[in-house]
């Protein structure tokens, strides 16, 4: 049984571990996933593991990570959802998730977002989210919408080496009258 950092109506959310190697091969080694993440659309087998660990050391770190996500019926593995350092000093995370193909257009994305703000609002000292998309994922701005992040502008992203649209959602009332981002163009 799965350690459970919390659960959603459809889903909970676990933590990564090494054994979780089959796990993100699975979501990162997906060509359909990692299209809209990676320079050349997919990553290694090396590159999967260097992600995973980077996950295992954002939980480490900082208590969050893009946690991994699971159908409570049947407890089948969809993919990610969490939080990655963004700016510590400004107390500002970013949101993210990556879904398997098969957990795409049910919601599920949303839902697991939804609890990942709340988490983010009510278990942590964050104030505010940022994230980003591929220029070319409207799935993913619609969310990012949807869910109230406010466009701010493109920011490169250099997994990709593009210029990404770029949102923040303010959680709590920030210390100065301002948020500063990186990069914004």
């Amino acid at each position: 049984m799965r350690k459970k950092v919390f659960e959603t109506e459809r889903l909970f959310l676990s933590i990564w571990s090494n054994a979780d190697l089959p796990l993100a091969e699975q979501l990162w080694g997906n060509q359909q996933v990692t299209h809209f993440i990676a320079k050349n659309g997919c990553f290694s087998k090396e590159q999967v593991a260097q992600r995973l660990a980077l996950e295992i050391e954002s939980q480490k770190t900082f208590d969050f990570q893009y946690w991994p996500l699971f159908l409570k019926e049947g407890e089948a593995f969809i993919g990610c959802c969490g939080l990655h350092d963004y700016d510590s000093e400004a107390k500002m995370a970013e949101l993210g998730f990556h879904l398997v193909p098969d957990a795409w257009g049910r919601g599920l994305a949303e839902e697991a977002a939804k609890g990942v703000i709340s988490y983010a609002t009510y278990q942590t000292d964050l104030s505010v989210l940022f994230a980003g998309h591929h220029p070319e994922n409207a799935a993913s701005e619609k969310l990012l919408r949807k869910l109230g992040f406010k466009f701010q502008g493109k920011e490169y992203y250099q997994p990709t080496g593009l210029e990404h649209p770029s949102y923040l959602l303010v959680l709590k009332d920030c210390s100065s009258s301002r948020v500063k981002t990186k990069n914004f163009l």
